[in-house]
């Protein structure tokens, strides 16, 4: 069997720089990044992406005016795919958040809830937290949903205005106190008139954060929009 130029130019330069798994350690084979398959397999999925009663959806309902969410995967304490999300946020890995945005878009693919889709909207970070961590990892995300999925990926419409405090610890009422106004529109809004939007984030809990970017886009005419995120915290 012939072998390729470039497996063979893989194989040499993987036993001089190995590239390994972020979350077991073994090494990557050519078609792999950051994550392998076998770990990826291994992250409980939610399946919510493709009934309309998930909880996910359910947080927003009575809440918002948005078509459908949904989430890839479960959040548990102290399991791979916290340690992979720490990774992403704290240990510039923007390259795994890119990875397993794919992952998302290949589960959108096979979903009915998220046909004509026309743009993706990452939830913003504020400049200065943008500028402390270098990147904003729904960005990431996004962009690998992006890569997949070939729907452009929009940045400078949805603004965080307000540099909040962390989320973490804090009941519904007071991440919602958190969020409230923080987000704005660009003066181009009026472009996206009767769009269909993705909303992108990492993990949703209470839905706050999302609540609020929402109540921003809902102001452009005739807008229609959807929710996913990596995963949905759960116990």
């Amino acid at each position: 069997m012939q072998i390729s130029a470039k497996k063979l130019f893989f194989d040499f330069y993987n036993l001089l720089v190995p590239r390994k798994c972020l979350n077991c350690g073994k090494n990557l084979n050519l078609k792999e990044n950051q994550i392998c398959l076998d770990c990826i397999y291994n992250i409980p999925k939610t399946n919510y992406l493709d009934f309309i009663d998930n909880p996910a959806n359910q947080i927003f309902w009575g809440r918002i005016n948005i078509n459908f969410a949904s989430a890839l995967y479960f959040f548990t304490k102290n399991s791979a795919l916290q340690d992979l999300i720490h990774q992403i946020k704290y240990s510039g890995k923007k390259e795994l958040a890119y990875e397993l945005g794919k992952q998302i878009a290949f589960g959108i693919k096979k979903s009915e809830f998220y046909s004509n889709l026309d743009f993706i909207f990452p939830v913003p970070l504020h400049p200065k937290k943008f500028k402390k961590r270098g990147y904003n990892q729904s960005e990431w995300i996004a962009k690998g949903i992006s890569e997949i999925l070939k729907i452009p990926l929009e940045t400078s419409i949805l603004i965080k205005t307000k540099n909040t405090k962390s989320q973490t610890n804090k009941n519904r009422l007071e991440r919602l106190e958190n969020v409230s106004s923080v987000f704005s529109l660009s003066a181009e809004y009026l472009s996206f008139k009767s769009k269909h939007i993705l909303v992108v984030d990492d993990v949703l809990t209470t839905g706050a954060t999302i609540e609020a970017c929402c109540i921003e886009l809902l102001k452009i005419p005739e807008s229609k929009i959807s929710v996913i995120t990596l995963a949905i915290a759960g116990n």
